[in-house]
């Protein structure tokens, strides 16, 4: 598994012209998932993301995590994060978990961050054209792997 987490003053996610979600403050993740992920690899990655202390304290110092300052995560899953472009200027992307995979892998993820956080968590809508727009706050962006990968 890999995300990309952006901490954003807010973000949204459209289809089709309809909001599927949004937030305020906290953070945007782009989730991409592989064949072989496991439980334990959703359960590291939402752990760490919402522990993560990439969030101000009063003086300004990145000591707070989401849940510190109570914001909301948007999730939106995103297969070209596994894109391999070593070869050529296409990219292959079948290091990323089919659908049939990847669907239960991403909404597992997703109630796993819910149950964290005490919150919903909004989200896209897996395989849908989505328009993403944020206001990265920082900016700050961290990409991060699961232990196997």
């Amino acid at each position: 598994m890999r995300v990309v987490i952006q901490r954003v003053s807010q973000a949204s996610v459209t289809v089709e012209g309809r909001i599927t979600g949004q937030i305020g403050p906290g953070l945007l993740v782009l989730a991409g998932f592989a064949p072989d992920d496991t439980t334990q690899s959703l359960d590291w990655i939402a752990r760490k993301l919402v522990q993560m202390r990439i969030f101000g304290d009063e003086d300004g110092k990145m000591n707070r995590s989401v849940q510190d300052i109570g914001g909301q995560v948007l999730v939106v899953s995103q297969f070209t994060l596994l894109a391999d472009a070593r070869k050529g200027n296409r990219p292959s992307y079948t290091g990323a978990a089919p659908p049939p995979v990847a669907i239960p892998l991403y909404e597992q993820f997703v109630r796993m961050l819910e149950q964290l956080l005490g919150q919903p968590v909004p989200t896209g809508e897996f395989g849908a054209d989505m328009k993403v727009e944020l206001l990265n706050d920082g900016p700050v962006t961290i990409v991060l792997d699961s232990p196997e990968r």
